[in-house]
């Protein structure tokens, strides 16, 4: 029997558009945690697991190869946070 997958991989998701009306910074924190979690997961897919390994400047080299502009600082912490344990990614 065959069975479809729930969410297939090569299928890009469908952008939504933002909702209006909100303060600039709800769209500027918005923006970091997408940012954020992309840079977490392309970590994630070159084989850094923890906090400690995902330095700033390796964290922005993932980005130049993703093709990301280079993180800030505070997103960097925001990675770093997404890799902890408590966060819940790691097994």
């Amino acid at each position: 029997m065959a069975v479809a997958p729930l969410c297939p991989l090569s299928v890009p998701q469908k952008k939504k558009p933002l909702p209006a009306g909100k303060p600039r910074e709800w769209y500027v924190s918005h923006n970091r945690r997408l940012k954020a979690m992309r840079l977490a997961i392309a970590l994630l897919d070159s084989g850094v697991y923890r906090p400690g390994a995902a330095s700033d400047r390796r964290i922005r080299t993932t980005a130049a190869r993703i093709g990301v502009h280079p993180p800030s600082a505070t997103t960097c912490r925001m990675v770093r946070v997404l890799l902890s344990e408590d966060a819940g990614l790691v097994a």
